[in-house]
């Protein structure tokens, strides 16, 4: 396993972060099991696990709080705050009243005096970003984290926040947590590009696109809609969608490249995300053994020119032929009175 510096936090972290969503009651509800899985990454080398508080309601938190019993000196450890956890108000987003409660919450759960990297789960534009940056400094001073982060920002929103921490003498977002995928190529045209201006480390998710990658989904095949992802999202897996169809004639390519590179898909999968000079880590997130060691298979692919080349082919830089769950739109996408003016006021003359 390779490590790299984590932005500028002078912190080494494996290449392959253990992403931990799909252990709890959403994956893998067994909590031996899952321990035994994260045990195994770290015996192999990776030294950077992921989780957040939301990942089946702290329930992810709190199993890899115990699998890290006796070996927490030796992980870098990340977790994140923004989505309730509860009913009420006052309970989610970015504030220093909410954030200063989850955090508190999160050492319980993971059963730990600190957190090596916190994040800022989704940007909250209800709340000040000086208001948050400010908390957040405050928890280094503390000793409560270390350095913290933000996952899913829009290029703008690490702009702004740089320029308010520079301006106010605050202490600065040091990592960023985008989707990237060879299907999800979006954030190479913005994202990618302004996070390594910044000096920030990077740390990549869904690199199997929700399964698109992974094999799961092929041409000519039935894909089942009412179980898994699928069921919750099925206008992104139907495959008589002409958006699906795309992807998975895209996949159709991909799974020959990677065969004719005597490789499996979801090696060719991992190993594209690593490729980019912005890119610390690439989180990957098993749920099972099997799939651990399928991942963990592929650590050593180097992708020359040539593969490189042929998927710029199928899928161009900077493309998004798929669009991650629950990727944050801004206001002004989600929000009609952001994009009309009121009926009396759009036309160019009374």
């Amino acid at each position: 396993m390779r490590y790299r510096v984590l932005g500028r936090t002078g912190i080494e972290v494996s290449t392959h972060c253990l992403g931990t969503m799909m252990f709890g009651r959403i994956g893998n509800p067994d909590h031996e099991d899952a321990a035994r899985v994260i045990n195994t990454a770290l015996d192999a080398g990776v030294n950077f696990v992921d989780t957040a508080d939301m990942y089946s309601a702290g329930e992810s938190e709190q199993i890899v709080g115990k699998a890290l019993k006796g070996r927490r000196d030796d992980v870098v450890l990340a977790t994140k705050v923004h989505f309730p956890l509860g009913e009420g108000r006052n309970r989610s987003g970015n504030s220093r009243r909410w954030i200063l409660k989850a955090v508190e919450d999160s050492l319980r759960r993971l059963d730990t005096d600190w957190i090596d990297l916190y994040q800022v789960h989704r940007p909250d534009h209800t709340t000040d970003i000086e208001e948050t940056l400010s908390v957040l400094g405050d928890l280094v001073t503390a000793g409560t984290i270390r350095a913290f982060g933000c996952s899913t920002f829009p290029a703008e929103d690490l702009v702004e926040a740089h320029h308010v921490a520079e301006r106010r003498g605050l202490m600065r977002l040091r990592t960023e947590q985008p989707p990237y995928s060879v299907l999800a190529r979006g954030v190479e045209r913005s994202v990618l590009p302004t996070a390594r201006r910044l000096g920030m480390g990077v740390l990549t998710w869904s690199p199997l696109a929700s399964g698109y990658m992974s094999g799961a989904y092929r041409e000519g095949r039935t894909v089942d809609l009412t179980t898994g992802r699928a069921r919750h999202t099925p206008h992104r897996f139907d495959p008589a969608l002409p958006g699906n169809a795309e992807k998975l004639a895209a996949v159709e390519q991909l799974a020959l490249l990677a065969e004719e590179s005597g490789r499996t898909l979801p090696e060719l999968a991992v190993a594209f995300p690593l490729v980019h000079p912005a890119v610390t880590s690439v989180i990957i997130g098993p749920r099972t053994m099997d799939q651990l060691t399928s991942l963990l298979k592929g650590a050593d692919l180097v992708l020359d020119d040539a593969v490189l080349d042929r998927i710029d082919e199928i899928v161009a830089p900077g493309t998004d032929l798929y669009r991650a769950d629950g990727v944050w739109q801004p206001p002004s996408l989600t929000e009609q009175a952001e994009r009309r003016r009121p009926a009396g006021e759009r036309a160019a003359a009374d």
